[in-house]
């Protein structure tokens, strides 16, 4: 069965994967290095790993199977993920895969490495309504595709 692993230190669609979570009756790990508030439900663990770089990302690209959901904005840890099979949704909406991880990849290289020459970079765009609202429609739509894929059907038909 599809889990949902959200890398929640910084995730602003937390509720949205609740809901959606709710509707199909799926497992949501809720990971970070710090307690946060999570509903009381028995779909919804909430997983406090140590504090450190990469700790809560670790733990996920552990964790995660092939067929499993990830909501991360962490291109690194999508990485990971997508090569065991995992789909991966940006908060935004944008679900990364094997096409789309490359360039993501590189651009975020890129963009380090000018940082670390000095460079002023733009930031990236603010989190709105409809960011929000193009999350959960992928979302939902991405759980309904895996619901319909036949039980032993590889993930990568998706991806």
């Amino acid at each position: 069965m599809t889990r949902i692993f959200i890398d929640s230190d910084a995730c602003p669609v937390k509720d949205e994967v609740y809901r959606v979570a709710g509707r199909y009756n799926l497992h949501v790990y809720i990971v970070s290095n710090r307690m946060i508030v999570v509903p009381q439900s028995p779909l919804f663990e909430r997983i406090v790993v140590d504090a450190g770089p990469d700790v809560a990302d670790d733990w996920i690209a552990e964790h995660v199977l092939e067929r499993d959901i990830v909501i991360t904005s962490d291109i690194p840890l999508a990485a990971r993920c997508i090569e065991k099979g995992a789909f991966v949704l940006e908060p935004k909406g944008r679900r990364l895969d094997h096409d789309a991880i490359g360039m993501a990849l590189a651009t975020r290289n890129l963009m380090t490495d000018l940082r670390s020459a000095g460079v002023i970079t733009p930031g990236g765009s603010a989190f709105g309504k409809a960011d929000r609202s193009r999350f959960l429609s992928e979302l939902d739509t991405l759980v309904v595709k895996m619901r319909k894929l036949p039980p032993r059907a590889p993930a990568r038909i998706f991806q």
